[in-house]
């Protein structure tokens, strides 16, 4: 591009929105020019403003950038939200109101019946939501968003399988603690433990991978008619989300059809070589001890999802185990791929 399309961030000094930050460095269609956050930020240089607790220091292009409030005014069109979801609503809501293209990690407008919840390898068609977004609410700009960290890796795992009929599906999420924010978990709970619950997000992976997974209908999704149940819990993995997944077929696939179908999988992400996509969205791994966190989770920039130990389930069909990088491809690369396809389908425009 000749020219790039300048963006902003809300909720920029947060942890995903310093994730936004790095993620956007170099990017070759987005220029970051505005920062947004609380009043208690507003007017001071990023650098002051926060904290900055990623590798390395402050980016140089942003450092002394005036962080404004978040409100509709001087901000570009094209606006990335980290905002928490305590303040995200209306936030939101009013940037899309005056105008804005708010593409959004948060995840208070996901499961709204005429938002798009989406990941472009899987359910691009699922952008056609916006017109109808935009013509029931009379806003000018519209919201997508992207899943929750831990459904990325699921939906991620099962979108290459959904042409065998995906009836039901089990898994088992091991949490990274960067999924907890800053400070997230206290170290003396999770050093050496396993803490079984983290609030909300059984559910949210339930009802997000039925939406994604689901089908256009005119004016809203159909979900995907498949039973989803999820146990979620935080370990002592700084990034990368590990789920064991189990899932059964309404056709029954043998295992070279589930490893062609793993092998095979690519989209529109691809097909139009966006710039945050990797070459393959899924690859898979043969050894009987991967994916692993560390030595798997950066594959593709992080925007990869790993799959291995495919085998079959007595239980269900078929299990296997999927991981993601959850701050990169289950947050702010997911929202800048979301982003870069909207850009190829002219909604930029």
């Amino acid at each position: 591009m000749q020219t790039r399309i300048e963006v902003g961030i809300l909720g920029a000094t947060g942890m995903v929105g310093q994730h936004f930050i790095k993620f956007l460095q170099g990017h070759p269609w987005f220029e970051l020019k505005w920062l947004g956050a609380s009043d208690r930020s507003a007017g001071k240089k990023y650098k002051d403003a926060m904290t900055w607790h990623l590798p390395g220091g402050v980016p140089t292009t942003v450092a002394d950038l005036i962080v404004e409030e978040c409100q509709p005014g001087n901000a570009p069109r094209l606006l990335f939200s980290a905002m928490d979801a305590s303040v995200a609503t209306e936030i939101e809501r009013a940037f899309a109101q005056a105008g804005h293209v708010v593409v959004s990690n948060s995840k208070n407008h996901r499961m709204e019946r005429d938002v798009p919840l989406l990941v472009p390898e899987i359910n691009p068609d699922h952008l056609k939501l916006v017109p109808e977004q935009q013509r029931a609410r009379g806003w000018k700009g519209q919201i997508v968003t992207n899943p929750n960290c831990s459904t990325i890796g699921l939906t991620m795992g099962l979108g290459p399988l959904k042409p065998f009929g995906i009836t039901k599906v089990i898994v088992t999420t091991m949490q990274a603690i960067s999924g907890a924010g800053y400070p997230g978990v206290a170290s003396m709970d999770i050093m050496g433990n396993v803490i079984p619950f983290i609030g909300g997000e059984e559910e949210k992976m339930q009802v997000e991978t039925q939406k994604i997974l689901g089908a256009f209908r005119g004016d809203h999704i159909e979900p995907l008619a498949a039973k989803v149940s999820a146990q979620c819990n935080r370990v002592a993995v700084v990034d990368g989300h590990t789920e064991a997944v189990s899932v059964e077929f309404s056709t029954k696939p043998s295992e070279q059809d589930l490893r062609r179908a793993f092998a095979e999988f690519s989209g529109v992400p691809q097909e139009r070589k966006l710039p945050s996509a990797p070459a393959s969205p899924v690859i898979y791994l043969e050894e009987n001890n991967r994916p692993q966190p560390r030595k798997d989770a950066d594959r593709g920039r992080g925007m990869t999802a790993s799959v291995g130990r495919l085998r079959p389930c007595p239980v269900l069909d078929w299990k296997f185990v999927v991981l993601s990088h959850n701050t990169i491809r289950g947050a702010a690369g997911a929202a800048v791929l979301n982003a870069e396809l909207m850009h190829s389908e002219g909604m930029l425009d």
